[in-house]
């Protein structure tokens, strides 16, 4: 699915939660010494000519993901989550909408950073059950940054706001799940009474939903 693409023309959003102003203090002061030791451990390998190791792009991706974080400026109904503070390659997004079908839910996405960051996208899962066009029961989301249209220009900012843009603008066309997908197409009155039905907790068809209103 080609999907995400408007998220990317949002411009940053000035409401930045306090709370998240302040975690994001303290964890550019958790992550600067550990910047300062990868700069050294490069400019070590540098000087003694070593071949590029797996640590090393594995060090390379883990500056580019901390200067990531340290520069991103959430939306307000955005918040990171760290479960591990020295583990900047994994970390949760938890997106809580205030507008649209998926208003007052609550919906968690994991990220998996690879050593090959920024060259390739991170892992992008949704932890969260959810009745939504472009996100499958098993948690795949299809946003066209998350692979074909991926650049290493790109930022763990850019992704935020493209997630964000799949709750507002659920996509109906290429769709991971179909079911969802022709109903949003066919009657959105009823995508809409699914959607709640599913975020209360109960059965859409065959399928059970966990509650993941806030």
């Amino acid at each position: 699915g080609h999907y995400g693409r408007g998220a990317l023309g949002v411009g940053p959003s000035l409401c930045v939660v306090p709370v998240l102003r302040f975690r994001a203090t303290e964890l550019s002061r958790a992550t600067m010494i550990k910047l300062f030791s990868l700069k050294q451990q490069q400019k070590d390998g540098e000087a003694t000519g070593n071949k590029p190791t797996s640590q090393k792009r594995a060090s390379a991706a883990q500056l580019r993901i901390t200067k990531d974080i340290n520069e991103l400026n959430l939306p307000k109904t955005c918040q990171m989550e760290f479960p591990d503070p020295d583990d900047l390659l994994n970390f949760k997004l938890v997106i809580c909408p205030d507008e649209g079908f998926y208003r007052n839910g609550r919906f968690v996405f994991s990220f998996r950073v690879s050593p090959n960051y920024p060259h390739e996208p991170p892992k992008v899962k949704c932890d969260t059950m959810v009745y939504h066009p472009n996100i499958d029961l098993d948690g795949n989301v299809c946003l066209n940054i998350l692979r074909e249209d991926w650049k290493p220009v790109l930022t763990v900012n850019s992704i935020v706001y493209g997630l964000q843009y799949l709750f507002l603008e659920p996509n109906p066309e290429d769709p991971l799940n179909k079911d969802a997908a022709e109903v949003l197409q066919s009657n959105r009155r009823l995508f809409e009474q699914n959607v709640k039905k599913a975020m209360l907790g109960g059965y859409i068809g065959a399928t059970y939903f966990e509650r993941c209103l806030k």
